[in-house]
């Protein structure tokens, strides 16, 4: 807890603006490669939420009206796989998302050969990593790593097996290491253009970073692509409007809001709806609203 305090409640009281009373902090646009924003001065996108301990500073995060309003988070359910499923066209993963399913789950089910209901704990646990770990090119010994007592060889087997059930999937990350061999960049859905320049290295480790990079760059990269639009919709109709809401923060796949409690119902629709209609995928796309007296209680 010592450690909690001394990176970030003593920090953040450094940048307490004194006529605001408020924290206020820097958005980068070209803060990372991806094309996410980052967050500076303090950074308000690192605060702990693995950890009991690290959740409890989210209680210190109120809206300034604690009488009358709420914080208010929408966050983007399982985004990237989502895209992922829009790149790639697969149709098992289109079918799990349209009849809203348990992804994880489903794609045990698929990987393992069971049925649905049969999907273990464990293996929806395996199919979850690997899910994740696709993006950004895991390695059986990463894999391996990630799975207490799977040993590399096995690892290589569920990402075989997972490659062989979804090969759509496996076109689109070749793809993808094409488009950036060809052409120097990847594009994202929007057409933002990244530079893989480290996929013409001659020194291997440098290379498949590159490929990684290439393929984790369409995939987040669209990600950031899409909250970005929806984050401006929301603000034109907010003004356009007179809405109540304030956008306060984005982190990654996630807007917080400060909203008075006797419209936040309202408000959540109008910011799900155009958080769900800010581009059209193939996945229909999910967002979860929760509301509460501080960062902490929305959870």
């Amino acid at each position: 807890m010592v450690k909690l305090k001394n990176t970030y409640l003593d920090n953040l009281t450094e940048f307490l603006n004194p006529r605001t009373r408020r924290i206020h902090a820097s958005f980068n646009q070209t803060g990372a490669g991806t094309g996410r924003l980052s967050c500076s001065d303090p950074n308000l996108q690192n605060i702990p939420i693995r950890t009991d301990e690290g959740r409890r500073i989210r209680l210190a995060f109120v809206p300034g009206d604690r009488e009358k309003n709420v914080l208010l988070t929408a966050d983007y359910s399982q985004i990237e796989l989502r895209i992922l499923a829009h790149f790639t066209q697969e149709p098992a993963l289109l079918r799990a998302f349209a009849a809203d399913e348990d992804i994880h789950s489903a794609v045990a089910a698929e990987v393992f050969g069971v049925p649905l209901e049969q999907v273990t704990r464990d293996q929806r646990a395996q199919a979850k990593i690997i899910n994740f770990g696709i993006v950004y090119g895991v390695s059986a010994y990463g894999l391996a790593r990630r799975i207490e007592g799977l040993t590399v060889p096995s690892a290589q087997k569920l990402i075989d097996d997972y490659h062989k059930r979804f090969p759509a999937i496996t076109r689109f990350l070749n793809q993808c290491v094409m488009e950036a061999q060809t052409h120097g960049y990847v594009k994202t859905i929007l057409g933002r253009r990244r530079p893989i320049l480290e996929i013409q290295s001659n020194t291997q480790a440098i290379h498949n970073m590159g490929e990684r990079m290439a393929i984790n760059s369409v995939v987040q990269g669209s990600a950031a692509d899409l909250i970005k639009v929806a984050m401006n919709n929301i603000h034109r109709r907010i003004q356009r409007e007179n809405r109540p809401s304030r956008m306060l923060l984005q982190v990654h796949d996630e807007l917080v809001f400060e909203t008075p409690a006797a419209a936040v119902e309202a408000e959540a629709e109008m910011i799900r709806q155009e958080m769900t209609g800010a581009i059209q995928l193939a996945a229909p796309l999910k967002v979860e609203v929760g509301w509460g007296k501080n960062w902490q209680e929305v959870k």
